[in-house]
């Protein structure tokens, strides 16, 4: 893993640089180091399936569609790494490649999805090695194309949904850095600006690993939309008094029913807004959606370091008592009956969530 500053971040006053993308020239995955921004702006070099799966794990590379393509070209870079001389080893050395990618974190269904995608290529006849290692770069290439034309889609359909002069609020971070380029929820709202729709964005911290107050915040800075951060449990208020209009995130893994896994407190924002009236659209691909599942019950939720929680400082100093013990679940499933709608590439989803999920995965 290599990593190195990278001049070609803004073209005038707009952020360009997708988030991750395959250097031909190295044959390397590269991507934003997303652990260190906003303070720095890096690009690391990751050349084994084995890096990839730790930067999914560790969050260098975050978001569920993001997570999936750098998982594909995660497999692109085991077919390097192999030294089988068929196809019978290097088809052995992917499916294991696949499995590990695949525990990197549990929770986002784009990960296994993306994977499945790569080993129908892996399966399928080849005339040699390096027929199969090409048509798995392709795969992967095809891949991170199709998620940028999608967000845009989805971009387009969502911004329909926002007046001149909303005020959002947006949790955790959805916008290019989730994605390859673009985003999901954040590319809506990003959309309905560049429409020249006047609106306000109240940009929730995310805790505990401030997805928000980092990466949105840091996003809309570049895109010139108007907005403020504030505390998790300061959304009640905002929504209480009238100041919002419409709620907006993105999601993990959405089940048959509509239930939505998304990042934690999701959830109580999703409730908050519903006991004022304030419409919840969680926007997301089609990728995400996972019609094996019931309902949001058995959606598998992430458990991570309770060190993300605890290790807190104020004025340098530790913010929680020595030995104190933390909880840290990663993502919370907010229930259908909570949303006012999905909003996906192939359109907005309204209740009953099951029957049109039904509709419009058969087309």
């Amino acid at each position: 893993m290599n990593c190195a500053q990278d001049e070609r971040v803004f073209f005038g006053e707009v952020f360009i640089l997708r988030t991750l993308e395959w250097d031909a020239s190295s044959q390397r995955l590269k991507m934003i180091d997303q652990r260190v921004l906003p303070a720095k702006f890096e690009i690391i070099y990751l050349n084994t399936y084995q890096s990839v799966s730790e930067a999914i794990k560790n969050m260098t590379v975050r978001g569920a569609p993001a997570i999936g393509v750098s998982a594909a070209f995660g497999m692109v870079l085991a077919a390097l790494q192999s030294g089988a001389a068929d196809l019978t080893g290097l088809r052995s050395d992917l499916h294991a490649a696949a499995h590990e990618l695949e525990a990197a974190r549990p929770t986002a269904v784009n990960l296994p999805w993306a994977l499945k995608r790569m080993l129908a290529v892996v399966d399928a006849p080849h005339a040699s090695v390096h027929d199969l290692r090409e048509t798995l770069l392709k795969e992967a290439q095809a891949m991170a194309d199709e998620d940028v034309e999608m967000n845009r889609r989805i971009g387009r359909f969502g911004a329909e949904l926002i007046a001149d002069g909303d005020t959002i609020i947006h949790h955790c971070n959805t916008g290019a850095l989730a994605t390859v380029d673009w985003g999901t929820a954040l590319g809506v709202i990003r959309m309905a600006h560049e429409q020249g729709k006047k609106i306000h964005v109240l940009v929730d911290e995310t805790r505990p690993r401030l997805q928000g107050a980092r990466l949105t915040a840091w996003e809309l800075s570049q895109y010139k939309i108007p907005y403020d951060i504030i505390s998790d449990n300061a959304a009640g208020y905002f929504l209480r008094t009238g100041q919002v209009n419409k709620v907006f995130f993105g999601g993990d893994r959405v089940a048959r029913n509509g239930d939505v896994a998304n990042k934690i407190g999701s959830y109580m924002l999703a409730l908050a807004a519903h006991a004022n009236a304030v419409p919840v659209y969680s926007v997301i691909p089609t990728s995400t959606i996972d019609m094996s599942l019931a309902s949001g019950d058995e959606i598998e939720i992430e458990e991570r370091s309770q060190d993300e929680v605890l290790d807190i400082q104020i004025a340098g100093e530790a913010a929680t008592p020595q030995g104190a013990s933390a909880r840290n679940p990663a993502f919370d499933v907010t229930p259908h009956e909570l949303l006012a709608g999905l909003v996906t590439e192939k359109g907005v989803i309204r209740p009953p969530f099951e029957a049109n999920l039904i509709k419009i995965m058969q087309k």
